[in-house]
């Protein structure tokens, strides 16, 4: 092939980026080369990173430096604000490049089908996190009336939830949170947030270092019931193979046996109640009714029979992410995601030609961000031996101009690698006057104006 292999990877975030790295460092980086395009539906980059995690979460966030040096090499190119099914259609994609690389990630909600859980004051935690995380699709304000609020799931989101939902807004003013949410949550009347599992502390999901952040906050009391901790035989193989849950466990355990402080904001964890309803009065969340359930010797639980209802006025279910649909792939509902066999994509038994799947669109929403890194490994090495093997379709237009002709022809006002440099530098010169970091730009079109885009009219 006389020319690079071009490449084009749709979602900016850690797991299309770690496809870009992965194809960088393969062995046709050199011969014949590789170019590769990411496009991103939002105006700026890293995806989960800047829209998923919570703002409390420097470290997490810190990621995006390692990211940065991949997108600044000269390989890449950054089209943002372009959104796949809109802007750009599959068959487009294909026109202007030899490989097609999905990496669009997952953030809707997975449902829960419990009676009441679609009442007015029940959300989804992806929803929440978005409006926190100034996402510029989503409304600028959240209610935050209630005062005992329950969380719906044990997983790192969950105690991302709770935790922002329990601390006060100026604990968190030192972060990059956006003017709207910090006056949103400085109006929060919760006092109470309830964290409810159906299992036990040797199966919950989360990450012992997030665990132990909840109690880092001088305005949280994290509570936890010495009769949730309980284990079967099952629950002590767990701990025993797996220290992350053994680290888990000793942290519950330990907070179960200390006296309760009276830090003003309580928050509780759960273990053994299991949602069956959530309550309601007029069209609004009043309660939640769980049942007490029991372990069964393998680490599963059972029912008990025996029900209490909870005094909550708010109910947020972190049940899990679920990718949505993509146009003209195919799509497993169940799972929210791409059939595939070790990243090719897979529709009708057949590999669909040059178009692969990475990431949670892959593997579903599950793990760290780190082990998106195996996912890239894994499509990329396929892509390659495709081409090896001339499996790879032949672009039309595989000039790299040839894109940006076609978006600027269809007048996508597209945001670039060079404009994040840009609107990058506008949020850090928002946050200097307060210390801070940098203050996250919510509105979309401002974010364009920023990275440099002249908008029609302006």
């Amino acid at each position: 092939m006389p020319r690079p292999i071009r490449v084009a990877i749709v979602g900016a975030g850690p797991a299309g980026i770690y496809a870009a790295d992965a194809l960088l460092k393969s062995e046709v980086a050199t011969e014949p080369g590789v170019s590769i395009d990411l496009f991103e539906r939002m105006p700026a980059p890293f995806g989960l990173i800047r829209y998923g995690v919570a703002p409390d979460h420097p470290r997490i966030k810190g990621i995006v430096t390692a990211l940065n040096q991949v997108l600044d090499k000269p390989q890449i190119r950054l089209f943002g604000n372009v959104d796949y099914g809109t802007d750009l259609t599959l068959d487009d994609l294909h026109r202007f490049y030899d490989a097609v690389v999905f990496s669009t990630g997952a953030d809707a909600d997975r449902a829960l089908d419990i009676p009441g859980i679609e009442l007015d004051g029940s959300y989804g935690a992806a929803d929440f996190v978005s409006w926190y995380d100034g996402h510029p699709d989503v409304p600028r304000t959240w209610p935050l009336e209630a005062e005992k609020v329950a969380v719906l799931g044990v997983g790192n989101v969950a105690l991302d939830v709770a935790r922002i939902l329990a601390k006060t807004a100026d604990e968190l003013l030192p972060t990059e949170i956006p003017p709207n949410v910090h006056a949103g949550l400085a109006a929060n009347k919760a006092v109470e947030i309830h964290v409810f599992g159906r299992r036990g502390p040797a199966q919950a999901k989360f990450s012992p270092m997030e665990l132990r952040e909840l109690d880092h906050s001088p305005t949280i009391e994290v509570i936890v019931n010495p009769e949730d901790i309980d284990y079967d035989d099952g629950s002590i193989a767990t701990r025993r193979g797996n220290k992350q849950a053994d680290m888990v466990a000793s942290t519950l355990e330990n907070w179960a046996i200390r006296d309760i402080g009276d830090r003003p904001h309580k928050l509780f964890l759960h273990f053994f109640e299991s949602p069956v309803e959530v309550l309601g009065e007029d069209g609004r969340v009043v309660g939640l009714r769980t049942e007490r359930t029991e372990l069964d010797g393998t680490g599963n639980v059972k029912g008990t029979g025996n029900y209490q209802d909870w005094d909550i006025q708010s109910v947020y279910r972190a049940v899990g992410y679920l990718s949505q649909e993509l146009p003209k792939l195919p799509f497993d509902t169940l799972s929210g995601t791409v059939p595939h066999q070790a990243g090719r994509v897979i529709e009708g038994g057949q590999h669909l030609p040059s178009t692969y799947v990475t990431g949670w669109i892959k593997r579903g929403p599950v793990g760290l961000i780190g082990h998106t890194k195996g996912d890239a490994n894994e499509t990329v090495a396929c892509l390659i031996e495709d081409f090896r093997n001339d499996a790879l379709r032949a672009p039309e237009a595989p000039e790299q101009d040839a894109i940006v002709s076609f978006l600027d022809g269809t007048g996508v006002n597209y945001t670039t690698w060079p404009g994040w440099k840009l609107l990058d530098a506008y949020e850090r010169a928002l946050g200097e006057p307060q210390d801070r970091e940098r203050v996250k730009v919510v509105e979309r079109a401002e974010m364009l104006r920023a990275s440099g885009v002249t908008l029609p009219q302006e």
